[in-house]
């Protein structure tokens, strides 16, 4: 998976919006305005920052040591970085997905019912 294919799964997870919050080059991937992945847009190899809950975080680290890390820059409980150039597609949709959901389900119900456009 390459950085345009890393952003095109980003953007199918419904009501995703993009910005670069930080700096020119680092792209956050964002529902209900709380991020859920980022990535620097120049970096190589392409990596992301994804929340994860932390059982399963330590999990991942321990079986892909040496391509999922401890979230760069980020809370080392709740997040970790892939190295996305060596992992399978698969498992970094499975990740995103996982991330996307966890930010998803941490809204307050109201903001949900707001992005979802339900009354």
């Amino acid at each position: 998976m390459n950085i345009e294919e890393l952003r095109e799964y980003c953007l199918s997870q419904p009501y995703t919006t993009e910005d670069t919050p930080f700096d020119e080059t680092t792209l956050a991937f964002k529902v209900g305005g709380k991020i859920f992945a980022l990535t620097n847009m120049e970096a190589l190899p392409t990596r992301v920052n994804l929340k994860c809950d932390p059982e399963r975080a330590i999990e991942l680290r321990e079986s892909y040591p040496e391509v999922i890390i401890p979230g760069y820059h980020m809370n080392k409980k709740h997040w970790n970085t892939l190295i996305v150039d060596e992992l399978e597609s698969s498992i970094v949709e499975g990740l995103v997905t996982h991330s996307y959901e966890l930010v998803f389900n941490s809204l307050p119900k109201a903001k949900r019912l707001e992005i979802t456009n339900v009354t």
